[in-house]
């Protein structure tokens, strides 16, 4: 029994030797080019110490020569990490869930992050729960406003959304509808707007587009108020050349109520040519239809300050009813057609027209029962101020002149003045209404009667009219007179409004 034992315990090395040689063969390839290495002792062997190895630190950790294992990453070799957004890989339903509590405001502005969260703020359900618990399972009715929104403006737009918003605008507007309904007996316009533009809490901001694609956003640094209209002021900091401006759009920001932005004015330079009206020594102004003036620095072209004038007529609706994308449009209301009045949309016409500048009023006058005389080259004319009637001419208080501040220099051009008209039809609802800069140019041939000055011509085109200015300059009393003052109304503009088939 112990001659088999003795002869087992001889025969078990050879048996481990035979199994393990294939396996140290192939551990002990790759070190020194495939060469065998030495075997390495047991801890026995060495008093318990580890025998130095030349592997690297990540084959030790690894599992020495595995072809799954990666050297670690040295100084000339930097790793590269995938760039992978955790955000786009999370289900949708978990996103949801995460939007779904927060509040209109924020997910207004989350949707300006990327095209993923744009089409997820956008979803009909979310929009769905914010607008029920919002208004209640029974959709009220807002009146008779109504947000127009085409269905080929904004496929991806949440149905749900937009009676959110229709209804937030729709309450909105019945807010102040009461402070609108009072109409000014000589303007035709409701007497209230100005107090309403300033509780609105509202903020214009001016995009500046050039040609190489940057934008310059400006805050608004001052505003003015008149009878009928607006003047809005942008100044200070480094603007670009104004060669160098592409396109000019006008938002008013709402500082409350989920700080909603209304395109009121998207101007393309290319299309709209500028024209000089005056200069000082350091400041010429350019207009641009309707009623945009801009001041750039002569010898260097680079802006000082734009002006905008801004006529009161729907301006409100301009900014609650209005979007981002396009401006609010007037909804046609057609007056009732009277067939047995053969000059139809000709007579009855109320005038209120404001002469002033960027500080003061300068003339104002209210004229009433006015008729088209004639008809030619598509334009009936409408005489406001005879020149042969004396009774009928107006005195201007102060000189025609647009004084200007950037920072802490004034200057004044003279010969310019700002324009409000408001011509209101026989039912006594605005039918042209209008605030843009003017200038008056001299000239030689005597216009009036009675009067010895220096004559001035002050005209002023755009596609739905035309004003005509003929003033007198008194050289003792050094003021103005405005002898005669004739309209030139568009027959297709008639024609559109009255439902009428007159010929030029």
């Amino acid at each position: 029994m112990a001659e088999k034992e003795s002869e087992i315990s001889r025969s078990f090395p050879q048996t481990q030797n035979k199994w393990n040689q294939p396996v140290l063969e192939r551990l002990q390839q790759g070190r020194g080019k495939g060469r065998p290495g030495p075997r390495r002792p047991s801890r026995r062997q060495t008093g318990g110490r580890r025998w130095p190895t030349s592997e690297s630190p990540n084959q030790r950790q690894c599992g020495g020569n595995e072809p799954r294992c990666r050297e670690a990453p040295t100084d000339n070799k930097k790793a590269e990490i995938p760039k992978v957004n955790l955000v786009e890989r999370m289900p949708s339903e978990i996103l949801h869930k995460i939007l779904s509590y927060l509040d209109v405001s924020s997910l207004f502005c989350i949707s300006h992050v990327s095209k993923l969260f744009y089409q997820l703020t956008n979803d009909d359900v979310l929009w769905y729960r914010i607008y029920m618990s919002e208004f209640g399972w029974k959709p009220k009715a807002a009146g008779n406003v109504a947000v127009k929104m085409e269905p080929a403006e904004d496929q991806s737009t949440s149905c749900w959304k937009w009676m959110y918003f229709r209804m937030i605008t729709g309450r909105e507007m019945n807010k102040w509808r009461g402070e609108l309904r009072d109409i000014g007996p000589f303007t035709g316009l409701p007497q209230q707007t100005e107090w309403v533009l300033r509780n609105l809490n509202v903020s214009w901001e001016l995009m500046l587009h050039t040609h190489w694609g940057q934008v310059v956003v400006l805050e608004q640094t001052r505003g003015h108020y008149f009878e009928s209209s607006m003047i809005v002021h942008w100044s200070g900091g480094r603007l670009p050349s104004y060669q160098d401006i592409n396109s000019i759009q006008l938002y008013v920001v709402r500082k409350e109520k989920l700080a909603w932005r209304s395109l009121i004015l998207n101007l393309d330079m290319r299309t709209h040519p500028y024209e000089l009206t005056g200069k000082d020594g350091q400041i010429r102004l350019a207009c641009l239809s309707p009623g945009v003036v801009i001041g750039f620095w002569r010898g260097r072209g680079n802006i000082a300050f734009i002006m905008i004038n801004l006529h009161f007529h729907k301006l409100v609706e301009k900014i609650l009813l209005g979007s981002p994308v396009c401006p609010y449009s007037e909804p046609l209301d057609p007056p009732p057609v009277d067939d047995r009045d053969p000059k139809f949309g000709l007579h009855g016409y109320t005038l209120h027209f404001v002469l002033h500048n960027t500080r003061t009023q300068i003339m104002s006058g209210h004229f009433c029962q006015l008729s088209c005389s004639t008809i030619q080259q598509g334009l009936a004319e409408m005489k406001v101020i005879s020149r042969t009637n004396v009774s009928q001419h107006r005195s201007l208080s102060g000189s025609i002149r647009v004084p200007w501040k950037w920072e802490k220099l004034e200057g004044s051009v003279e010969n310019c003045c700002v324009m409000t008209l408001t011509l209101l039809d026989e039912f006594q609802k605005p039918f042209w209404c209008v605030s843009t800069p003017v200038t008056i140019s001299v000239v030689k041939k005597s216009q009036s009667l009675g009067y010895s000055g220096t004559n001035f011509l002050m005209v002023y085109r755009s596609s739905e009219g035309q004003v005509k200015m003929k003033l007198v300059r008194l050289k003792e009393q050094q003021q103005f007179f405005l002898v005669s003052l004739t309209l030139y109304v568009s027959i297709l503009k008639v024609n559109a409004h009255f439902s009428t088939k007159y010929k030029s």
